[in-house]
């Protein structure tokens, strides 16, 4: 069901701007420390004591603004708020860094269940926006259930062998510089297996 149109440059700054505060706030304070409650605190657990409100705000402005919310943000902003949450109570910045593998194996889970079922769950949330015939459907699932998968990998080598600051560059724009080049590269599947005028007999 589709939700209310906002302006783009708002909703961009919606879903991008906590991990952009999150990642300011990070350089800004990653060498301070804080007491609070007669506990030291670092600038990670700073940054992210200040993203994890942003993160709740944002979506519920854009559940606000557009009418509705996609699962996969609810499960995104649960996740956040668990490892999170964790993170700042046991003073532990490893939860928080846990939170892309955990949100990455999830999603790689889900659409590998619905291969086994012959069924591609990508297809049931973005076929009015990019309808594909049923084998393009599955072929771009199987690829983004092992994508998923490399990321969650690519992610646990990263904080468990690299500094705070090399994890936060690669949160803020690895991320999400692997997810536009991935979609990038699927531009020959999407022409040869896209359903053309909205026509799904062909």
């Amino acid at each position: 069901m589709a939700g209310r149109k906002i302006n783009p440059w708002l909703k961009l700054a919606l879903e991008f701007g906590p991990v952009l505060a999150f990642f300011v706030a990070f350089t800004r304070f990653k060498d301070a420390h804080f007491v609070f409650g007669g506990t030291s605190y670092g600038g990670f657990i700073l940054a992210t004591a200040i993203f994890v409100p942003l993160m709740i705000l944002s979506t519920l402005a854009l559940w606000r603004l557009t009418g509705r919310i996609a699962t996969i943000q609810i499960v995104t902003l649960v996740l956040v708020i668990v490892f999170g949450g964790l993170s700042v109570w046991f003073n532990d910045e490893r939860f928080f860094k846990m939170k892309p593998t955990m949100i990455y194996l999830l999603f790689a889970g889900v659409l590998g269940f619905g291969l086994l079922r012959g069924t591609s769950y990508l297809a049931l949330v973005m076929d009015e926006v990019m309808p594909l015939e049923h084998e393009g459907w599955m072929i771009l699932t199987r690829r983004l259930a092992a994508f998923f998968g490399a990321l969650a990998i690519l992610n646990e080598v990263i904080w468990r062998t690299m500094s705070d600051t090399a994890w936060v560059n690669f949160k803020t724009f690895g991320l999400t510089a692997a997810m536009f080049v991935f979609f990038m590269a699927q531009g020959r599947l999407l022409q040869r297996y896209g359903i053309k005028d909205g026509n799904q007999d062909g």
